[in-house]
């Protein structure tokens, strides 16, 4: 399975209701083959998710330690 490093974390994601920027996402979720975001807006108030899914080569083979 792909790990997120925490300098994979997205930021400064804008909102999709609003267009505000969301310094970072209040929830990871790692799933097999994709990660969920959870984000909420402190300017509106509005909450939603994001899906970033992995190309099935980068989960069959990740890449070894050196």
């Amino acid at each position: 399975m792909t790990r997120a490093d925490i300098g994979d974390i997205p930021k400064q994601n804008p909102c999709a209701q609003c267009g505000t920027p969301i310094p970072f996402p209040d929830w990871i979720e790692p799933g097999e083959g994709r990660v969920s975001y959870l984000w909420a807006c402190q300017a509106c108030g509005y909450r939603f998710e994001a899906v970033a899914i992995f190309e099935r080569e980068a989960i069959a083979h990740p890449p070894l330690a050196a």
